[in-house]
């Protein structure tokens, strides 16, 4: 179940469960215009309905081990810095990487950081043979994301209801 994610201690970042005590951070980061310019069709969302939405998303169960982490520095209090995904990906067999950050956090490394945590729990707990991560392709920012994690761009694709480019990294093989 989702409630029983793990937390993450990474060297500067802290990664737990995403819970209500998280809803405005989150609706405050998604109203902003540079956060949606690549997520669906780039608007940003009215915020009395993304945050009914988003309340609704917050109890999903995504299956064991899976979900979504809100992410702090590691010295606490400290700020919500954005959240990292792993989660079913709609319509597909796969499980799907993602992550959105607050802008003033953009460009420190925290969204590799945070990502390269939830995947090795993917592959080294959870024992799935590959995740992937779709985003639009003219989203460079996420390209450099999924790079740095060892991700391979296998092409476009469609997912949510529009074409996106698929990144795939398969499990390490590991030797005896």
């Amino acid at each position: 179940m989702s409630g029983d994610l793990p937390v993450f201690m990474t060297q500067r970042l802290m990664l737990a469960r995403r819970s209500l005590a998280d809803l405005d951070a989150v609706c405050a980061m998604d109203t902003r215009p540079e956060v949606m310019t690549y997520i669906m069709d780039g608007s940003v969302p009215e915020p009395v309905e993304h945050r009914r939405k988003l309340a609704a998303r917050f109890a999903v169960d995504h299956g064991p081990g899976l979900g979504i982490w809100s992410v702090y520095p590691r010295e606490t209090p400290g700020p919500f810095l954005g959240w990292v995904a792993l989660h079913p990906l709609p319509g597909w067999d796969d499980v799907e990487i993602g992550w959105r950050f607050v802008p003033e956090y953009w460009g420190r490394g925290y969204a590799s950081e945070a990502a390269a945590a939830v995947m090795q729990h993917g592959f080294a707990t959870l024992g799935l043979s590959r995740i992937v991560a779709v985003l639009q392709g003219a989203n460079l920012r996420s390209r450099r994301v999924c790079e740095r994690l060892g991700m391979n761009d296998a092409g476009p694709c469609q997912a949510y209801g529009g074409p996106c480019v698929l990144y795939v990294r398969e499990r390490p093989v590991t030797c005896p």
